[in-house]
């Protein structure tokens, strides 16, 4: 009986799994959209770090962000890296959710505030994550 729970755990995980690489190939970013966010990696990394780091931020989010980093950090992935493209794919959609709801708690200005690259990059980010981005106050 033991056996069977366990092996319609493991089919179940197989199936979840298979499903996952499906939907990220079908939703997987094309052309342009991946040079544009391969473009702001390194900035999208120093804007973890830096809102994980600011003890303004509520613990729930730093604790999301630090989750965030450690998981990116981790060699062992949900796809392998070494899968072209969809390897890094599943690393975006969980940072796009994280940073959507760094957005929702936070405010689009602590992300703002935090962004270490240029205006351009921080449109790029906004468009990437589906994060609305306000236009600009007149002063």
């Amino acid at each position: 009986m033991g056996w069977d729970i366990l092996i319609g755990i493991l089919i179940a995980v197989a199936a979840g799994w298979t499903l996952l690489i499906i939907a990220l190939a079908l939703i997987r970013p094309k052309g342009s959209l991946l040079t544009e966010a391969l473009r702001i990696l390194p900035d999208l990394l120093r804007l973890l770090r830096r809102l994980a780091a600011d003890r303004t931020l509520p613990t729930g989010i730093r604790v999301r962000l630090g989750l965030l980093m450690a998981y990116l950090a981790m060699p062992i992935d949900l796809i392998p890296d070494f899968i072209p493209i969809l390897g890094y794919a599943d690393d975006a959609i969980i940072v796009t959710f994280v940073l959507r709801g760094v957005v929702r708690r936070a405010g689009l200005d602590a992300v703002r505030r935090h962004w270490p690259g240029s205006d351009d990059g921080f449109t790029a980010l906004c468009r990437l994550t589906g994060i609305a981005r306000r236009p600009a106050q007149p002063e």
